[in-house]
């Protein structure tokens, strides 16, 4: 990955901003801003404001991303600052450019914008002046994947390029100079690059018959018996459909890692022998390797078979195999998955096929709440409160409906907002992270304009409170440090 960063803007902060910045950012920043908002007459008074922060905004590109392809980032107020909290707040807008080269860097390699995201399910007392802007970034400069010769040599080039287009097809590699190979990963490998490059890395300049069939007994060991098993699964892979004979072998293997590599390998060169055996480890409840198979399916097998098999793994009894499944048939836009989009800021996911009874909360990538196993429904005897008393969600019995209660966050003379809600818990989650804003027609609140974090520090409270009969599950925060 390419360490990536930038300085930009959080507002909407209830005065918890500040003025500090240092000169060369505040430069730079006036700049920006009058491009992002051009009718602002007063930019110096923005970004001076206690309701608006400068933040150095981070994270890592995806150096084989494709254009448009969206990542996490991690913003933090600057220190030394005043800045005391970001919750509430959302990005302007930022810049990223190459990690350490703010201020020499022309080329812009990455944007992003969106509210930020400050924990409250692993530590509600975490730091609020560092946040998460869950899959906002985007890619706007792809990386060339290139291979650079050690010793200069155009002839040398020439034939690098010229096997790896005999083996992958026509326009998989260039000899752009004596020094550099130019690479593009075939469409097969589109969603595989990092695959691609190990392949090409691993793909031998000259081979012959009887030395290919030496190379494939070699490495079929390696991937049998060896501890290097990925180094014989990746040469094999790169000899090609030469080796599938010597695969099918080991697909009665005694050993599952070997079956699934083996089986792997042999569907990333369409051979259905290898779906078959991936298939019979994804559906095995004792396997260890059930969710890698299906990872692998979903990668290489035709859409259908992917899919099929998919919506058949979302039944399961293990939550971990059925949300991986629910993962791979995102992936593939499946019609099984119910989506709608909440306030403008997350997507409220529905999936019915489901055994088991869950509630998924995403903390990476795009925000987003899946709930499993059918309409999931309240008990009529609920009372659940935010760790800073300022949400209440209650029924006594019998009553019969809901109700949502949010307090203004910081003027206590404000009555508090009250809505009904049936005992549904999608209608619960959209009555509170609905736009607070009245439609003008009706002059009726939708919603109380709840953030994705609070909602799901909610929803997790109500599952271990048993007000919803429901494990809850919430995904691993971004690894950015």
């Amino acid at each position: 990955s390419i360490p990536v960063e930038g300085y930009s803007i959080v507002g909407g902060l209830r005065g918890t901003g500040s003025e500090e910045c240092p000169e060369q950012i505040r430069e730079y920043l006036e700049k920006y801003i009058s491009r992002q908002l051009p009718g602002e007459k007063d930019i110096e008074r923005y970004i001076s404001s206690p309701d608006t922060a400068v933040v150095h905004a981070f994270g890592f590109m995806p150096v084989t991303g494709s254009k448009g392809q969206k990542f996490d980032i991690k913003v933090a107020a600057l220190s030394g600052t005043q800045t005391t909290s970001l919750e509430g707040g959302a990005l302007l807008g930022v810049e990223l450019f190459e990690g350490g080269k703010f201020g020499a860097a022309l080329k812009v390699l990455s944007k992003a914008q969106g509210t930020v995201y400050i924990d409250k399910i692993d530590n509600p007392q975490t730091d609020k002046k560092v946040g998460y802007i869950l899959g906002g970034a985007t890619v706007q400069s792809v990386y060339k994947i290139n291979l650079a010769l050690r010793q200069p040599d155009y002839k040398a080039a020439s034939l690098i390029a010229n096997r790896l287009n005999e083996r992958f097809g026509g326009d998989t590699a260039k000899a752009v100079s004596p020094e550099l190979v130019e690479l593009k990963a075939p469409a097969k490998y589109a969603k595989q690059k990092q695959r691609f490059v190990s392949i090409a890395m691993a793909t031998y300049l000259v081979d012959s018959p009887e030395v290919t069939k030496d190379r494939i007994a070699a490495f079929i060991k390696k991937l049998a018996v060896s501890e290097e098993k990925n180094q014989g699964e990746i040469a094999l892979e790169a000899i090609g459909k030469e080796s599938l004979g010597k695969l099918a072998v080991l697909l009665n293997s005694s050993n599952e890692k070997v079956r699934l590599r083996a089986g792997r390998c042999m569907l990333n060169m369409g051979s259905d022998q290898g779906l078959i055996v991936l298939r019979e480890i994804a559906m095995d409840k004792n396997a260890a390797g059930r969710i890698e198979a299906m990872d692998a399916i979903t990668l290489a097998a035709n859409r259908n078979d992917a899919a099929a098999l998919l919506r058949l793994l979302l039944r399961d009894e293990n939550l971990d195999v059925v949300l991986a499944a629910y993962e791979n048939l995102r992936k593939l836009d499946d019609v099984s998955i119910n989506q709608k989009q909440v306030g403008g800021i997350f997507y409220l996911e529905q999936i019915s096929q489901t055994s088991i009874k869950a509630v998924f909360a995403s903390r990476s990538g795009q925000p987003r709440i899946a709930l499993f196993g059918g309409p999931l429904r309240c008990t009529d005897d609920i009372f659940v409160q935010s760790a800073d008393g300022e949400i209440t969600i209650n029924s006594a019995p019998g009553q019969g409906y809901v109700t949502i209660m949010r307090k203004h966050p910081t003027r206590a003379n404000i009555p508090p907002i009250q809505l009904r809600s049936s005992f549904e818990l999608s209608d619960i989650i959209a009555i509170l992270c609905e736009s607070p804003v009245a439609k003008s027609e009706s002059k009726v609140r939708t919603g109380l304009g709840v953030s994705y974090a609070d909602m799901i520090a909610i929803v997790r409270q109500m599952c271990e409170k048993g007000a919803v009969n429901a494990q809850f599950r919430a995904g691993a925060l971004p690894k950015i440090d």
